[in-house]
């Protein structure tokens, strides 16, 4: 299961150094409810490799504008602290696995 993360909890864990990937998204956003069930599946799958989560933009925007969100959906993969790979819009679990995948490895 995704993390729903905080400016707090997302912050603690980028900073960990693991990898990271987290969903910044918003409920009035068709396409965020779409991939919601997208980024449930890539934590079922990697959720022992990678810390897999959720933020919403409209809870907790200083980690939003720390990172630059301009618009939702937007994937961040982060390791060893730093933005490895960025998804926008809404995309398939592959797309989201090749990002993922190499920060694994």
């Amino acid at each position: 299961m995704a993390i729903q993360f905080t400016d707090k909890t997302a912050r603690e864990a980028i900073e960990s150094g693991k990898v990271v990937v987290i969903d910044f998204w918003a409920t009035w956003c068709g396409p965020c409810v779409k991939l919601g069930p997208v980024v449930e599946e890539l934590a079922e799958k990697y959720g022992d490799k990678a810390v897999i989560g959720k933020i919403n933009i409209d809870e907790e925007t200083e980690i939003v504008g720390e990172n630059g969100i301009r618009s939702v959906p937007t994937v961040l993969f982060f390791k060893d602290g730093e933005v490895q790979a960025r998804s926008v819009g809404l995309v398939s679990l592959a797309d989201l696995e090749a990002k993922l995948l190499p920060l694994l490895g």
